[in-house]
């Protein structure tokens, strides 16, 4: 039913939300982490006050962040029915990709030819990857576990012995290129296998976001699998055996694995920046206009993160809530970055406070700084997805020894014993 609602037959049709089933109705357009976290955050803050509906192109909610592990068999990436996932929020699903937003007349519109009316609408359609360092391997996540397995088959082939990882300059999330080197670095030693690896980044210092204390812990777990480092470079392109980049001189490599440059979306109606990305406030209403909020990778924040879409969805969500009668006051979004490294070995969870006047926040450690102990920390999708399988996890910790599994394998990706 849902599918022939969505459907081209509908081109042309609007739905107003005085035609949704009571309560405020609120659009959720993506089938990310964003669009989860806001989807569930309203179920549990508004019950019977608010009415979700959730549109997304993609059929399926991939947990992207274990993309890393996978090629190297300690961890697969889960995938469900998006479907699914979002009528267990309490949501209903309309397949359909988001196209254009009219602030004025409170309408949506799919590139179907659905219209769909709202009183309040969360763009969480996230970024488009763009190759930015041409030549080389860009790895994008899911997509690109096939290709990282035949790199690993070409090392230990003797096909390539100098490995370059990049991280180029503009908006990018750099840990996964870290878990990609480190895992490789572990895998390559597990094997005996002996080549040169690198990482070449526009960075300051390893994963310098986090500060200097976590940064630092970075560094020495990459110089402990004798991965060298050099900063303050930005890679360009890979040609004829050399990694050119901007200020530096060539880097002589045989292979080289980047991660992409992010854009912002184009949606027609959503005021953007120079680089597509959408201004908020600190609640995450689309700056300059009325019942229009976003959250995640499309928002001008300068660091795409999962956890960190969770909390501006949350914020979000609560503005939202509380205009709809719910008694609470909304908590702006005070971004908080958490993150577990995997490293092959024991992982590293990083944690930062990014607002100003909190002191040293930074912090590294070898045991959980955050619970449940997840790739994505959201306050809502975290314990959804445990409760569907993805973690399977004691409700508290052990004193002694945590034990954490992410399917079959997981405790083994993770450094702990099963």
């Amino acid at each position: 039913m849902q599918a022939e609602r969505a459907g081209a037959t509908l081109a042309g049709m609007t739905r107003t939300a005085a035609e949704t089933r009571g309560g405020t109705s609120v659009l959720v357009a993506g089938g990310g982490v964003a669009a989860l976290e806001t989807a569930l955050a309203l179920r549990a803050l508004g019950p019977g006050r608010v009415r979700v509906e959730l549109v997304a192109p993609e059929l399926h909610f991939f947990y992207r962040p274990l993309a890393v592990a996978e090629p190297f068999g300690v961890g697969r990436v889960h995938r469900w029915e998006l479907d699914d996932l979002v009528r267990a929020a309490g949501a209903d699903f309309v397949p359909g990709e988001l196209v254009a937003v009219d602030p004025d007349a409170r309408v949506a519109e799919l590139k179907n030819g659905l219209r769909i009316g709202y009183d309040a609408i969360v763009l969480a359609t996230g970024a488009r990857p763009e190759v930015a360092v041409r030549g080389a391997l860009t790895f994008r996540g899911p997509a690109d576990v096939e290709a990282i397995q035949r790199l690993l088959a070409e090392i230990t082939g003797g096909e390539a012995t100098k490995i370059v990882f990049a991280v180029p300059s503009g908006v990018v999330w750099p840990l996964p290129l870290y878990e990609l080197a480190l895992l490789t670095a572990t895998e390559l030693e597990r094997r005996e296998v002996d080549v040169s690896l690198t990482i070449a980044t526009s960075e300051p210092a390893p994963l310098a976001l986090f500060g200097a204390t976590a940064s630092a812990a970075v560094e020495a777990a990459l110089s402990e699998l004798g991965i060298d480092v050099q900063t303050s470079t930005y890679p360009v392109e890979f040609a004829d055996g050399l990694l050119t980049s901007a200020r530096d001189d060539p880097l002589a490599a045989d292979r080289v694995v980047a991660l992409p440059r992010l854009t912002g979306p184009d949606l027609r109606g959503i005021p953007r920046d120079q680089r597509g990305f959408v201004t908020t406030d600190e609640h995450g209403r689309v700056r300059g206009l009325r019942d229009v909020y976003a959250a995640g990778d499309l928002t001008a924040f300068p660091i795409k993160q999962g956890g960190l879409a969770a909390q501006q969805a949350d914020a979000a969500a609560e503005t939202i809530a509380a205009q709809a009668g719910v008694p609470l006051e909304p908590r702006s979004f005070s971004p908080v970055l958490r993150a577990l490294l995997l490293t092959g070995k024991a992982p590293v969870f990083l944690r930062v406070e990014l607002g100003g006047g909190h002191g040293e926040t930074s912090t590294a450690a070898d045991e959980p700084l955050w619970w449940p102990p997840c790739k994505i920390v959201g306050r809502y999708l975290a314990p959804f997805l445990a409760e569907l399988g993805v973690l399977d996890i004691s409700p508290e910790p052990d004193e002694d020894v945590l034990r954490v599994e992410l399917d079959a394998a997981g405790a083994h990706m993770l450094g702990w014993p099963r």
